[in-house]
């Protein structure tokens, strides 16, 4: 017999809630296994990818160098066919299962689908934004402004998803905007050369530029994240509409900068093994970003990026030997860890005041 009420001092409680409780305890684990899986995997993937993509620049070869744009579309490509793939195995390997499941998620919901070109788009003009920004600030400038899209994610993150952040975790996110702007302090021969020829005019329009880019950065992340996490369709469907518009825009952006090159030595020229590596490393990561945004959030796909940044300089310095640390890097790494640690903090509950009603 279930009582719903207090008697003789014993409270009852329904088996349903019992049963509930069970499987969201259960789930707990789960979803935190998936989320720091996620993140490791997202650190692992960025640093390979820097490494790897600054030796593909550091070889000597014959004839042209490949072309970044067109290793873009090839990792969108790579991307897309990917997810295919995965949820071709998520429909039991049924090819009509996969023809249903891709017309009615793509075809039959044009409304969700054209959501999706939105954080493309964004993705794409801030690409350019930063383009303008980098042609004319000086390295320092850029550094230190563009770290502002840390900040904005969490804004984003707070207004658009309803996230709250405590104060010790607003305080480690100022900490590992200023660790990461020390980081990438630019040396001081590279400061003067690129602070030589920069009117104020140019100077003003850089800043404009890369506090758009910081925004649009921050807006897209986080709209990305409301669709994955307000949709029940895999992140593999997503990741195959996200990645028909960043075809789509990759490709108008080919012609657009680099359309004479191609129609002379096409679209491939420059290709070698280091550079299928770095396509797959970039296709790779859009992968992983989407399982990081479904899992965890954008504002900790900041830090995991923050903490690549360093694994990436290190081994750049003991490996490839193109790099020189300073104070100013250690000292940037430094407040890229404490904030890391800071920003999982948790203060506990004072436990005078747990049995007050």
């Amino acid at each position: 017999m279930i009582f719903t009420g207090a008697k003789h001092g014993h409270s009852s409680v329904s088996p349903v809630s019992v049963s509930t409780d069970v499987s969201s305890m259960s789930m707990a684990p789960t979803s935190s296994r998936l989320k720091y899986v996620s993140l490791g995997v997202l650190v692992l993937q960025t640093t390979s990818l820097v490494l790897t993509m600054r030796y593909s620049r550091m070889l000597q070869s014959e004839g042209p160098r490949y072309l970044a744009s067109s290793a873009v579309v090839c990792a969108e490509v790579l991307k897309i066919v990917a997810c295919l793939l995965l949820v071709f195995r998520d429909q039991s390997f049924s090819v009509r299962a996969l023809n249903q499941a891709l017309k009615e998620e793509i075809i039959n919901k044009p409304v969700l689908t054209l959501k999706l070109a939105i954080p493309s788009g964004i993705y794409t003009l801030q690409n350019n934004l930063l383009y303008v920004a980098l042609s004319n600030l000086d390295a320092a400038t850029y550094q230190v402004t563009y770290q502002l899209k840390i900040l904005t994610t969490a804004l984003f993150s707070v207004s658009m998803l309803g996230k709250r952040l405590g104060i010790y975790q607003w305080i480690s996110l100022l900490i590992l905007m200023a660790g990461i702007a020390l980081v990438q302090w630019p040396t001081e021969i590279t400061s003067i050369a690129q602070q030589k020829d920069l009117t104020a005019s140019s100077q003003l329009m850089g800043l404009l530029a890369v506090l758009v880019a910081c925004f649009s950065s921050g807006f897209a992340g986080v709209y990305f994240e409301k669709i994955l996490k307000e949709t029940k369709q895999s992140v593999w469907v997503r990741n195959i509409q996200l990645g028909l518009f960043g075809l789509i825009f990759g490709l108008v952006g080919v012609f657009v900068y680099d359309g004479e090159r191609v129609r002379e030595n096409g679209l491939f020229q420059g290709y070698n093994n280091v550079t299928w590596t770095v396509v797959a490393l970039q296709a790779l990561g859009g992968l992983v970003i989407a399982a990081v945004i479904k899992f965890a959030d954008n504002i900790l796909k900041g830090f995991a990026t923050s903490i690549s940044i360093i694994l990436s300089t290190l081994i750049s310095y003991f490996l490839l030997e193109d790099f020189d640390p300073t104070s100013v890097f250690f000292l940037g790494a430094m407040l890229v860890i404490t904030a890391t640690f800071l920003y999982g903090y948790e203060r506990t509950p004072d436990r005078g005041n747990t049995n007050k009603v």
